[in-house]
């Protein structure tokens, strides 16, 4: 099969190499010419036997609407895109509907797997029609794991469906890293624990607690020991955002994925002024004491709590 890829990011360019190893001819588009097989979106197209699939590995917001208007240009009917980046899944059916004006299919597709899927392979959740998941079945073949035990597809729904599946497992991934990271510190903390990075690899066979996100831990851990390289300040990527004012708009408790989401919040205060407020609200009403900076506080006895 001939098809299009727009996006060759950390994603998009490994998940190329992944297709054209499994026997799939890819025309990749991206804006850098030192990775792009062609110059314009419009040569891609140009390139691409009719019907075509063309698959969108572009940031999500305003670069994918952009681009899903510049196809639904470009493309004709009986034609498909797939949108395979991390797209609020709010944002699909607009998209749909752009494109099915002039007769194109749309499927929106999560993607889990990282830098890893493209040995490995990726977990895919895609929403669409019947018919268009039919359709594209050999590339969602070729990019899940392989093997006897392996799955890592489902079509999840209708258009949404795939986007709102990855959020929600974005999400989980935010609240398991967190425990983890807790989990890590507090071994770290203890005196009698001698050996942090062996605890931890002891946890990645046979427990209940075993994970390919445990893995990576120990992985981090053996190149660097003491994590001495890496700051503590992270970034989210807006899926740990979505899922919880979906949580809100759903009425659904998640308060492991939104304390783990205000972590990412407080890595960025490296003085917080929260706390700051937290530790004059105790000195005004205890007279408890206070830290200044090169201070180790002033001397006022404790009262109250």
């Amino acid at each position: 099969m001939r098809i299009g890829l727009v996006g060759l990011g950390k994603m998009g360019f490994n998940m190329r190499d992944r297709l054209r190893s499994r026997g799939h001819e890819v025309v990749g588009y991206d804006p850098r010419p030192e990775v792009s097989d062609v110059e314009t979106l419009a040569g891609l197209v140009d390139t691409l036997p009719s019907p075509r699939i063309v698959w969108l590995m572009v940031p999500a917001g305003e670069v994918t609407r952009v681009t899903v208007r510049e196809l639904s240009e470009l493309l004709q009917p009986g034609d498909l895109v797939i949108d395979g980046g991390n797209s609020r899944f709010s944002d699909d059916a607009p998209h749909a509907e752009v494109l099915a004006e002039r007769g194109i299919g749309f499927l929106d597709c999560g993607v889990s797997g990282g830098i890893w899927g493209r040995d490995n392979g990726y977990g895919l959740m895609v929403g669409g029609s019947e018919r268009d998941v039919e359709r594209a079945m050999p590339v969602f073949d070729a990019l899940r794991p392989e093997g006897e035990r392996a799955d890592g597809f489902v079509h999840a729904g209708p258009v949404g469906a795939g986007h709102y599946a990855k959020m929600v497992h974005n999400g989980i991934e935010y609240g398991l890293m967190q425990a983890y990271a807790e989990g890590y510190e507090l071994l770290e903390a203890q005196d009698l624990i001698a050996d942090v990075p062996g605890v931890l690899r002891a946890w990645t066979t046979g427990t209940v607690v075993r994970s390919w996100l445990l893995e990576l831990l120990v992985k981090a851990l053996d190149e660097d020991p003491d994590l001495a390289e890496i700051s503590g300040y992270t970034e989210d990527s807006g899926e740990g955002r979505w899922t919880v004012q979906e949580a809100i708009e759903q009425s659904v408790p998640a308060p492991v994925i939104s304390a783990a989401l205000f972590a990412r919040f407080a890595s960025r205060q490296p003085d917080s002024p929260t706390m700051k407020a937290v530790s004059a609200l105790r000195a005004q009403f205890g007279g408890h004491a206070t830290k200044t900076s090169g201070t180790e506080g002033n001397s006022a006895p404790p009262s109250g709590s």
